[in-house]
């Protein structure tokens, strides 16, 4: 009896998940939803010096049917720093998402950005990476005072 029992459980427990997988599944799209067309997924700095400038700029263009409204970027890392759009984006309009990267730590660095919005993909995911390394001047000066 105990067995009978276990395997109903395990059975009702089975398509209850099964039942919960295909809702998300059959999720409806509108399709007046307004949607992200980015220029670049990825932003490369390449090697930048340390204290550089590290503002960069990810360019998109609303393509969707309706305003394209950002509620929230939230970044990896507190050493950067996103900027959204304050007004709507209007369909067939171009918006602009400034991050700013604290290029005070050396080394190489892979952050990402994650956008929380009215799009027909509601949580988008960007990033950036790069090398910040020494100015080549202090490198110099190093090597200069060494072989005096």
């Amino acid at each position: 009896m105990r067995k009978i029992i276990t395997l109903l459980f395990i059975g009702f427990i089975t398509l209850s998940i099964n039942a919960q997988e295909k809702k998300l599944v059959e999720k409806v799209q509108d399709p007046n939803a307004p949607e992200f067309k980015f220029d670049t997924e990825i932003i490369d700095y390449g090697k930048i010096d340390q204290n550089a400038n590290g503002v960069r700029v990810f360019k998109f263009t609303n393509v969707g049917k309706s305003p394209l409204i950002i509620t929230k970027i939230k970044s990896s890392c507190g050493c950067t720093v996103p900027k959204k759009p304050t007004e709507p984006i209007m369909p067939g309009e171009t918006g602009e998402i400034e991050v700013k990267y604290a290029t005070n730590r050396l080394g190489g660095f892979s952050k990402m950005l994650t956008i929380t919005s009215n799009a027909s993909e509601p949580i988008k995911r960007l990033r950036i990476k790069g090398i910040v390394t020494k100015p080549e001047s202090a490198i110099e000066k190093k090597k200069s005072i060494i072989s005096s």
